[in-house]
């Protein structure tokens, strides 16, 4: 995991979309709030976001003052929250979840004084509203690479949350990567309609593993999977979700993926003090450091050094997680040969890539 004086410094290399002019207003001090979903303990999403919050605040010192709150469903109590906060003199509200979009926008069109970041969403439906996102299916590939590598059973599991093109095109992204490195891969698919509940989440890993699996990507925010997998003693490996969760190396953590939120918050309250904050739609990826993808010494070398090329290659954008030939699932086809993946179908996945067994939920 990147330290928070790493994570400031990176700060200045994030590069930010700008959709509308800038304010030009500048700003003594700013409160900078935050509305998150789970709790910071989780160790996984809501933690890394906290952690990229803190980062700001250690760069920018008295200048910004942080305030959040933790554990706020995913329904009209989201809105009242935010409401609350915007009511108490928050400068800005960073609103950390998918499910929290239309209450982000509701309540935006009522403070148009005050600015608004969603992140994951796409609604932008006042001038005071901006989108952030990162690109998560470049860690997925990696992961998909190792998982087809490493897997005894050549069955190999994806825990999913909710059916939204954030989702699915991880879970292309992970079994296209596996199938290219291992033909024989297989993978099983658990929906389990939340993104935080590690209940729910470890009955859906130990699900997998009793079905014969032995690599699973979870794309939920609690480190469960992990913790179910090392009960197994090495005979199920995982992987770190937008965390470092280094917690669970040597066994069962193969790679992790972090979500290095503190360069962009850095950079947002930063342009809201000096006066260059505009509205903006923000999507970067590992090219951008936003996504840390790191790789464990319990790898093979041959196989940490193919997961690592592909992962560099990401970075530098000589290739793509998807790169053709790919046909969607029921055989008509997506990419030619060599083409990659527009932007615009990565944003509006609505399909499973040809090989996937079962339905795109609706």
């Amino acid at each position: 995991m990147a330290s928070l004086k790493n994570a400031i410094v990176c700060a200045a290399a994030l590069a930010i979309g700008i959709s509308a002019s800038a304010t030009g207003q500048s700003l003594d001090r700013v409160k900078a709030c935050f509305v998150y979903l789970g709790p910071i303990a989780d160790g996984g999403w809501t933690f890394q976001h906290h952690l990229g919050a803190q980062s700001a605040q250690v760069g920018l010192g008295d200048r910004v003052e942080i305030v959040w709150q933790e554990n706020v469903p995913e329904d009209s109590r989201a809105e009242a929250v935010i409401e609350d906060f915007a009511k108490s003199g928050c400068n800005i509200i960073f609103t950390t979840s998918f499910g929290f979009m239309d209450q982000t926008n509701a309540i935006a069109a009522k403070y148009p004084d005050v600015k608004f970041e969603h992140a994951t969403g796409y609604k932008r439906d006042t001038p005071n509203v901006s989108t952030y996102n990162a690109r998560f299916y470049e860690g997925r590939a990696v992961q998909g690479l190792l998982a087809g590598r490493m897997t005894r059973t050549d069955k190999i599991g994806y825990i999913a949350s909710y059916p939204i093109p954030e989702v699915l095109a991880g879970i292309n992204a992970y079994y296209i990567n596996a199938k290219r490195v291992n033909p024989d891969v297989e993978l099983e698919i658990r929906w389990v309609y939340t993104w935080f509940d590690p209940e729910v989440e470890a009955e859906a890993a130990q699900a997998l593993i009793d079905g014969g699996v032995d690599v699973i990507a979870a794309h939920t925010d609690s480190t469960a999977t992990l913790e179910v997998a090392a009960r197994t003693g090495g005979a199920v490996l995982g992987f770190g979700q937008a965390s470092d969760m280094t917690e669970f190396q040597p066994s069962p953590r193969i790679s992790a993926t972090v979500n290095n939120w503190g360069p962009y918050y850095f950079e947002r309250i930063s342009a809201l003090l000096n006066g260059t904050y505009a509205q903006s739609d923000t999507w970067k990826g590992m090219s951008q450091g936003v996504l840390v993808g790191l790789i464990t010494e319990e790898v093979p070398k041959s196989v940490k050094a193919e997961a690592e090329a592909l992962r560099d290659a990401l970075a530098t954008g000589k290739t793509s997680a998807f790169v053709g030939p790919i046909n969607k699932q029921d055989g008509t086809p997506w990419l030619a040969e060599g083409e990659y993946a527009p932007d615009g179908d990565i944003l509006g996945m609505n399909f499973f890539v040809e090989g996937i067994v079962g339905d795109v939920p609706q």
